[in-house]
């Protein structure tokens, strides 16, 4: 006899169902949109969110060279690297990269609020930014979300 009148579910690869969701950059600020993408990319949006599997959606980011930042971040914030020689370390304003790789900021705003695991890096390749409205996953249905209504 079950006495159980309810059951944990725990989702796998099998029983997740992954959508497509556009975003559009245009005048949003870096951080808000990066903790949209990140939770929709993990998928703590569903109901049936699972930690350790892959259940988020699939998502697009268009006109990604239109992000906004606030207060001096623009000349301020840097972002540094290093060629893993000595002497190798370079840094470079937020504006700078803008220019540069205007992508770069998106993707590494986002790729900062995933788990740092093998799990991570598989969320992190159902990111796909654009520069520009134009994306080449029309195929896909994708649907558009509106960050300024939540």
């Amino acid at each position: 006899m079950n006495t159980l009148s309810y059951k944990t579910v725990s989702a796998n690869k099998a029983t997740v169902t992954k959508e497509w969701v556009v975003i559009d950059a245009t005048d949003q600020v870096l951080g808000r949109l990066a903790v949209k993408a990140a939770t929709l990319l993990r998928g703590k949006h569903k109901p049936n969110f699972t930690p350790h599997v892959d259940c988020g959606d699939n998502v697009i980011i268009i006109n990604a060279e239109k992000i906004r930042l606030t207060g001096n971040k623009l000349d301020e914030k840097t972002y540094v690297r290093h060629s893993g020689y000595p002497g190798g370390q370079s840094s470079e304003t937020a504006k700078e990269l803008l220019k540069r790789r205007p992508l770069a900021l998106v993707e590494h705003a986002v790729k900062g609020m995933l788990p740092k695991t093998r799990l991570g890096s598989e969320l992190f390749r159902n990111l796909h930014v654009y520069q520009g409205p134009e994306h080449p996953h029309q195929a896909q249905q994708p649907k558009q979300i509106n960050l300024n209504e939540n």
